[in-house]
């Protein structure tokens, strides 16, 4: 066999000119001609996959993207392909696992040539049959195993095997306490001063609507710090979303308390931690109509989150983690802020939540007074200057 660089080329034309008039066969023999000169690049391992694909030599089409992906592992033609004989073989998992890494490292690789960005929505479209067909069989099985109740857990991990849902976990900007559960919702009927809150609805409101008649003392909710870099909410400094501070930093904000008398009452019950320039921290949230809060997440995972929703409008959700549920008047809602969470207002006026924040119950009362130490350290530290 002539192994010179120009009999190669020829050899290579002769292969491309029978891939373009459909003869996958002489197409195969060409390019494996040039695999057994020793001469092949991974463009020509991509070439011969190709070829044997089409010509229903599986098998040999493994191979030679294996060559292909030993050099490149995130070679988005290779991954698309590898995806594609797999779903062609009725190996739906290995199909998914592929397509999905595609997709995932196509996300960001920028610009895509030639028909790639088309060959990616086939694939994100063949993806969802894909997982759609293998939820179908979970919930056959299910059925066969006379389980109808799926409890709320399960359904999660079940959308998150399907690639159906992403997995959220904890992510404090500022301070992560290790060990905590990674849990994103919490029932209040845990927490024996909620129902005090929940009972106390209607009367809480009319300090609310009081604050709304007249919004003295209310400012945005993000507002950029003096000291810190902004991180560059879209709301930032908006009105659109704001508060009404009643306990700021560690302090009583005294002009705003005294026209809430019974919520503050009430928040004297909850246990509100108490840190120096920190907390107790409690506000009326108002967010105003078709209003969305982007997805972010807070500061420390040592706390939960309380809303008392006081005037709801229809069109109220708020999302923590996989889970969105629908915002009802008076009916306390308790999470974990340190895991992704968003919030709607799609109704026609505003929405106004009473919101707190709480130790986590798991945190023991030597964890929450070493707790409240350290941060009353970072709180009183000052660079280090007498």
């Amino acid at each position: 066999m002539d192994t010179s660089q120009a009999s190669l080329e020829m050899v290579l034309r002769d292969g491309l000119h029978a891939m373009q008039r459909g003869d996958s066969a002489s197409a195969k023999r060409a390019f494996e001609q040039i695999v057994g000169a020793g001469r092949a690049t991974t463009q020509l391992w991509l070439l011969l996959a190709d070829a044997c694909t089409a010509d229903g030599d599986a098998a040999r089409a493994h191979e030679a993207l294996n060559q292909v992906l030993a050099a490149e592992p995130r070679n988005i033609f290779a991954l698309l392909l590898k995806g594609d004989l797999y779903d062609g073989q009725s190996d739906d998992r290995a199909a998914i696992s592929y397509l999905r890494r595609a997709l995932s490292t196509a996300g960001a690789a920028g610009a895509l040539p030639g028909d790639l960005p088309q060959r990616l929505e086939e694939a994100r479209a063949k993806v969802d049959s894909l997982e759609k067909r293998f939820e179908s069989h979970l919930a056959e099985q299910l059925k066969r195993a006379e389980i109808t109740d799926i409890p709320p857990r399960l359904a999660e991990a079940i959308g998150i095997a399907s690639g159906r849902q992403e997995i959220y976990l904890q992510e404090p900007t500022s301070f992560y306490y290790p060990g905590l559960p990674q849990r994103a919702w919490y029932d209040p009927a845990q927490f024996e001063w909620v129902a005090a809150f929940e009972g106390s609805a209607v009367q809480l409101a009319a300090e609310v609507r009081g604050v709304l008649d007249d919004p003295t003392g209310m400012v945005p909710y993000v507002e950029a710090p003096s000291d810190r870099p902004s991180r560059g909410h879209s709301l930032l400094n908006d009105p659109r979303w704001s508060a009404f501070h009643l306990l700021k930093e560690g302090e009583t904000v005294d002009e705003n308390a005294r026209r809430c008398p019974l919520t503050m009452k009430l928040l004297e019950s909850a246990p509100i931690p108490c840190i120096k320039g920190r907390s107790p921290m409690a506000m009326v949230s108002i967010l105003r109509p078709d209003t969305h809060i982007p997805p972010h997440t807070g500061m420390l995972n040592t706390r939960l989150i309380c809303h008392i929703p006081l005037i709801v409008p229809d069109g109220c959700r708020l999302r923590v983690g996989a889970e969105t549920r629908e915002v009802a008047f008076g009916k306390a809602m308790i999470f974990d802020d340190s895991i992704e969470h968003e919030a709607w207002n799609d109704g026609k006026s505003d929405r106004a939540v009473l919101l707190f924040e709480i130790w986590r119950p798991e945190l023991d009362a030597d964890e929450r007074d070493a707790l409240t130490a350290v941060f009353d350290s970072i709180s009183s530290y000052d660079g280090g200057h007498a």
